[in-house]
Parts: structure tokens; C-alpha cells; sequence
């Protein structure tokens, strides 16, 4: 479809920033970029047919390709670690998806939830999964339009709530050392950490399905 392929950025333009020390808009590009990515590979699994993007991030190979992949990686492990609670996402929030500030108030206030208590890798998977989840459910409830609108959320979380802790980190790239580093103790923190993610995820839930509306 034509709106997976609408991106802020071309490939070669966003790789560009890996040389240096990237600023808050191209944080929030690269975001959006790898939620578009995310999202397709989602929309793409459950069988639903969407046309590929022409600057898929995954198959194109590069930095932000790799980060995309092991983003995408890191999900699959999370939605292992839970299956049910990263499916059917709206029906769980009881939220109709044919309301673009519905949809977006959900998003946000779900995020915010998950981070209240810090930022970690696998919070931030748990919201990229949240996002592709959603998504799932919005095309399938015949509402396309609203990928656009949670791609634009992820990137207003991200610019308000997370820029500054990706700048000291380095940027996305970090996320790939979930992968590639063979320490056995890190990959047992990251398994905490998405388990932690997880509960996070499911007090965000309720948080919002319990706030006064």
C-alpha cells in the first residue's frame, strides 16, 4: 500500500548519521522509519496483503537494515516470552480502531505507562511490538490509515521521552549488542528485561483500561 511507502527518509539519508553523533530529528526519523519496518514485517506475517515499502530497512542491508532486523529479532523473542498479551491489542485496551485520537491517546498512554519507571531495551521492543500489534488490528478492523497515525506516534514518544537517553547510548545501533554480544550474562539480562517488559506492558494495560474516561 501506498502509505507504508510514504517514508520521511531515503535509506542512504538516514544511514548518513551512523558517522556522527546524530541529532534529536534524526532520532525521531529513524523511529518512525524503523516502525514502518516493523509494522510491515507484522502486517506482512499475518498474511495481509500489503505491497512491499521501497526503502524496506531489512532488506536493504546497512546499519539502520541491521538495527531493523534485530529489532524485529527481539520481538519475535518477546511475543515467545507472552503470546497473548502482544495480540489482539485493541479488543484488549477496548478501544474501537475507526477513531484516530482513540487509537493515538491508547498508543501514548500506554507508552507512557511502560516507561514510568526507567528506559530499557526491552521496554523499548515492547513498544515497537505493541505498535505492530495495534497496527495488525487496525487494518484488519479495515482502518489502514491509522498505521500512519501510530508510526507518527512512535515518533512523538520517542522525540518527547526518549531522545535524550538514545543520544547517550550512541543512537539505535545499541540495540544490535542485545545480539551480538556472546557474554551469557547479558543475554540473560535481556531475557529479564523483556520479561520485565512484559509486566510492564500488562500494568500499562490496566492503567488505561481503569483511568477515568
Amino acid at each position: 500500500m501506498e502509505m507504508l511507502r510514504r517514508s520521511s527518509v531515503f535509506a542512504a539519508e538516514v544511514m548518513e548519521v551512523f558517522d556522527r553523533s546524530p541529532t534529536d530529528k534524526e532520532l525521531v526519523s529513524q523511529a518512525k522509519a524503523l516502525c514502518r519496518d516493523f509494522i510491515h514485517s507484522r502486517l506482512n506475517r499475518t498474511g495481509i496483503g500489503w505491497s512491499k515499502p521501497e526503502h524496506q530497512l531489512s532488506a536493504s542491508g546497512g546499519t539502520l537494515g541491521e538495527i531493523s532486523s534485530v529489532l524485529m529479532w527481539l520481538g519475535d523473542e518477546l511475543e515467545f516470552l507472552r503470546p497473548n498479551i502482544y495480540r489482539n491489542v485493541a479488543r484488549q485496551l477496548n478501544i474501537t480502531v475507526a477513531s484516530e485520537s482513540v487509537v493515538s491517546d491508547a498508543f501514548l498512554a500506554v507508552a507512557a505507562e511502560i516507561f514510568s519507571t526507567g528506559i530499557t531495551w526491552g521496554k523499548v521492543v515492547s513498544l515497537y511490538t505493541v505498535a505492530g500489534a495495534l497496527a495488525v488490528d487496525c487494518v484488519r478492523h479495515g482502518h489502514p490509515a491509522m498505521v500512519h497515525t501510530i508510526v507518527d506516534c512512535m515518533g512523538e514518544f520517542v522525540r518527547k521521552s526518549l531522545v535524550s537517553w538514545l543520544k547517550r547510548r550512541g543512537g539505535w545501533a545499541d540495540i544490535t549488542k542485545c545480539v551480538v554480544n556472546t557474554d551469557p550474562s547479558f543475554r540473560s539480562h535481556w531475557l529479564v528485561s523483556a520479561t520485565c517488559a512484559c509486566g510492564h506492558y500488562l500494568k500499562a494495560m490496566v492503567f488505561y483500561l481503569l483511568r477515568d474516561k
